[in-house]
């Protein structure tokens, strides 16, 4: 395990080898969590090897235990009383993540360990990612009153069935594995070959999408699920998170529950039960629009459910959240409403609504301007 950074270490490490380019998120000690200067230090360095003809792969790992487990929480709710204190990192970081996804070089992601949330975006979204029996994976944000984000209303949606309602909606943990059979990752390698692996491919010759396959095809193993995978529920799950609201999900559910063999369900209505009534609504809707979405426009929706989110429009429930968990960490968060009957679709179509144009997420459209419509050049910065 890589040492823990102290303060006056970076939180984003970045090398030249030749052709290749490393960026290792360092902030081991707080799992690299994803805060302001670290998605503003990686939009840089991006932008600059893009553009740069000497640099030709780029390579991401995490020190320590986990790749990222997400967004700095505490960094939401010590900013919670500020006025719009988290809007500028919330546009950055959806920049960034449609930036990553259309990356016009080859970019690998090396995920040894947890990897949650926005953390999960920057392994998925990119051409390679690398999973290990160490690598863990979730997008929880409705037990935190908050929805699945980072592009994830896009990728959950186009899962086969749907397993991106179950994932979304219930917090569920994949590993590395199951990651893969799952397409949410590209390749599976044995943890002791990563060193390795990372090694070759600084020494490769050619830099292009099918050599740096090739050779993480050298390193990769066969992947077989184990017989308990909740990937081998999918009946059962499409059956039950196909249905139109997460009251019905919930009684279909239920129901399931009391057939012979289905004792997993136990935990899943649990997890369901604990997690914000608001928040579960809103995951559901926005997961169900991004089937007939665009990456681009699902990032533009989640934009604008996370600053009505975030601006409490129709429910505190993301600050309780985040208290609950990582503040007084009682686990006990006080939801309001209370109950999925209490929320409403009108009150749910307000956290939808459209802004203006100008205070949209600006993403770009042509080529040309690729790297334009950052946050410094939008409405926002002059209000």
């Amino acid at each position: 395990m890589a040492q823990a950074a102290n303060q006056e270490e970076p939180v984003v490490l970045s090398e030249e080898v030749g052709h290749v380019r490393l960026i290792t998120l360092n902030k081991p000690r707080q799992l690299n969590v994803i805060s302001s200067e670290v998605v503003s230090l990686l939009a840089g360095y991006l932008e600059t090897w893009e553009k740069d003809d000497v640099a030709e792969l780029i390579v991401l790992k995490g020190a320590g235990r986990a790749f990222s487990a997400g967004g700095d929480l505490r960094m939401f709710y010590d900013r919670r009383k500020s006025k719009d204190g988290c809007l500028e990192v919330a546009y950055r970081m959806y920049w960034l993540c449609y930036h990553i996804h259309t990356y016009k070089k080859t970019l690998v992601a090396l995920v040894n360990g947890i990897s949650m949330g926005g953390g999960a975006a920057l392994m998925v979204l990119m051409k390679f990612s690398v999973v290990t029996e160490k690598t863990v994976f979730a997008t929880p944000e409705a037990s935190v009153g908050f929805h699945t984000d980072c592009g994830f209303s896009y990728l959950h949606s186009h899962l086969p069935g749907h397993l991106g309602e179950y994932l979304a909606l219930t917090g569920a943990r994949l590993n590395g594995k199951e990651l893969v059979a799952a397409k949410l990752a590209t390749h599976f390698v044995p943890s002791e070959k990563l060193p390795e692996l990372e090694k070759r491919l600084i020494s490769l010759n050619k830099y292009d999408g099918d050599a740096v396959k090739s050779l993480i095809e050298e390193f990769s193993s066969d992947v077989q699920i184990d017989e308990e995978s909740i990937l081998n529920k999918q009946s059962v799950i499409d059956e039950c998170f196909s249905k139109d609201s997460v009251e019905g999900i919930i009684s279909s559910l239920e129901a399931e529950a009391l057939k012979e063999g289905n004792g997993w369900i136990g935990p899943v209505l649990k997890s369901l039960n604990r997690s914000s009534p608001t928040a579960l609504k809103i995951t559901l809707r926005s997961i169900r629009d991004g089937r007939e979405q665009t990456l681009a426009e699902c990032l533009k929706k989640e934009f604008r459910l996370t600053i009505n989110t975030l601006r409490t429009i129709i429910s505190g429930d993301v600050y309780e959240g985040i208290r609950a968990l990582t503040i007084d960490k009682d686990n006990a968060p006080k939801w309001d409403p209370t109950s999925l009957d209490k929320v409403s679709d009108e009150d749910v179509d307000l956290v939808f609504q459209p802004f203006e144009a100008q205070l949209e997420l600006q993403i770009p459209e042509k080529e040309e301007n690729r790297w334009g419509a950052k946050y410094e050049n939008s409405a926002y910065a002059t209000l």
